[in-house]
């Protein structure tokens, strides 16, 4: 019999009157039930978390500090553990589930060190007119209110952390739901948590059904919303609340630009086996997975048969396995829509490198050339294991082309001129820009996120805290100053 995985309500373990199984996408077997909180519930922790917002704002440094440690650390304890629950729930290979694992590690410390420093208060004189004359600003940050956290599958446990950690590091009582087909990995945060002294009511974990998300989204109670998932889900939140404050982190059809300079074949060999691993890392199911390459025409004969080697030594299979690369998609529905966007792409007139084959929620490694504009695959978010490889003159065609798309996440721009970099930087319409490697590198302290359709605002911790919080000045008057 499998046990039920109880969900977290205002700081406590409950269950309610309904169950939903959690499969694998890799071999169908249950991997867990989980307990559905019902209206009810889930009213109550709303309640709890707005009626503890002041008291939680006003938690000592330390306090917060010390639970995000705690986390931190038995994370590294049960690394094993919980890196085999995130393969088993979302068919990631286990080499990566172990990395993401790390990086929850990370994140939650890196929230413990803001915390300790974070609102330190600036000190402003306002003397500088006459009007002003032996007054003072000082200026802190104060939580917004209540976050509602909306996390997706492909990441379930660093993502959740990304919702969770900065907003306790910040005092912000926070909701968090994770994804129906991964909430294991969130539930475990849960269980961490509970080990802490946090104030009752400042934290739930709710694994609710995506269609009781709307009555949440619109509750006034909470006040911030940070969601992670599709530019249609995101931007159909924004519009329906329109007056709150909301980070979305959405898609993206990240671009790896090779430009003239990056030609010896050291150089060609390392862009090569970069790009193929992040492909395919994740099984493509990445927003900065690496989905265009950009070639200058004067390096592409020599890419190109690089990158397909490279790409078909990826290891695929049981993602349990220590030596596997690619492992299935979240779901057989996931690699049918894959599917028919390669063969869509291939009937148009693009040629199929390598690839191109499906089995059950698992494709093939693919890689394509010659691919339309305006097939689906050129215009969306695949979000599998697909790279289509596009030859181009000179840096401005590639420039353009990264910016001829809706998306604007991240960029990778392999060249060794300072110069270009710097001009990269500047022309491309992205949230990132990678020097010498594929857009697919983040560091979980750093800003992240996109323009245009890929979101607004900024995630990593700190820059998390900062949307979560407003700034509010105080005046003093009638100092000598």
């Amino acid at each position: 019999m499998t046990s039920t995985h109880a969900f977290w309500l205002a700081g406590r373990q409950a269950t309610g009157e309904g169950t939903f199984d959690v499969t694998s996408p890799w071999d169908g077997r249950l991997v867990g039930r989980v307990a559905v909180p019902g209206d009810a519930q889930v009213e109550e922790a709303v309640a709890a978390a707005h009626a503890v917002r002041d008291e939680f704002a006003a938690t000592p440094a330390h306090v917060r500090a010390a639970a995000l440690d705690h986390v931190s650390k038995r994370l590294v304890e049960r690394t094993e553990e919980i890196a085999r629950l995130i393969s088993a729930e979302n068919g990631k290979p286990l080499k990566w589930a172990r990395g993401e694992v790390g990086r929850a590690v990370s994140v939650f410390r890196f929230a413990a060190e803001e915390a300790r420093r974070f609102n330190g208060g600036e000190a402003q004189r306002l003397d500088t007119d006459a009007g002003g004359q032996g007054r003072l600003a000082l200026t802190r940050r104060f939580p917004k209110g209540v976050v509602l956290g909306i996390a997706p599958f492909n990441f379930p446990l660093n993502l959740c952390a990304h919702k969770i950690a900065p907003a306790i590091a910040a005092g912000a009582p926070i909701i968090l739901k994770p994804a129906p087909a991964t909430p294991l990995s969130g539930l475990v945060i849960g269980e961490l948590l509970a080990e802490t002294d946090l104030p009752a009511g400042s934290w739930s974990v709710l694994p609710v059904a995506n269609d009781k998300m709307p009555a949440l989204v619109r509750d006034e109670r909470l006040p911030v919303i940070s969601f992670t998932g599709s530019d249609k889900v995101g931007y159909a939140i924004m519009d329906s609340v329109p007056r709150k404050h909301l980070t979305l982190e959405l898609g993206g059809n990240g671009a790896a630009v090779v430009l003239a300079d990056w030609a010896s074949d050291e150089d060609l060999d390392r862009a090569a086996t970069r790009i193929a691993t992040f492909s395919n890392y994740q099984g493509g199911q990445s927003c900065i997975s690496v989905q265009r390459v950009l070639a200058d025409a004067s390096v592409y004969d020599r890419l190109l048969p690089r990158i397909v080697a490279a790409v078909q030594a990826q290891a695929t299979g049981d993602p349990s396995d220590d030596t596997t690369d690619v492992g299935p998609l979240v779901s057989e529905d996931a690699a049918k829509r894959v599917e028919s966007w390669v063969d869509e792409a291939v009937a148009a007139g693009a040629e199929l490198l390598t690839g191109g084959k499906r089995d059950g929620a698992s494709y093939a490694p693919t890689v394509l050339a010659g691919v339309p504009a305006d097939v689906t695959i050129s215009c969306e978010e695949v979000f599998g294991p697909v790279l289509t490889v596009q030859k181009v003159d000179g840096e401005a065609a590639a420039f353009a082309a990264v910016n001829a798309s809706k998306y604007g996440l991240q960029a990778g721009v392999f060249t060794h001129d300072l110069q270009a970099a710097f001009r990269a930087h500047r022309a491309l319409e992205v949230g990132g820009v990678v020097i010498g490697d594929v857009p697919s590198y983040r560091a979980d302290q750093m800003p992240y996120g996109g323009v245009k359709q890929s979101g607004v605002g900024r995630e990593g911790v700190r820059f998390a805290m900062e949307d979560y919080t407003y700034e509010r000045v105080m005046v003093l008057t009638g100092l000598d100053l």
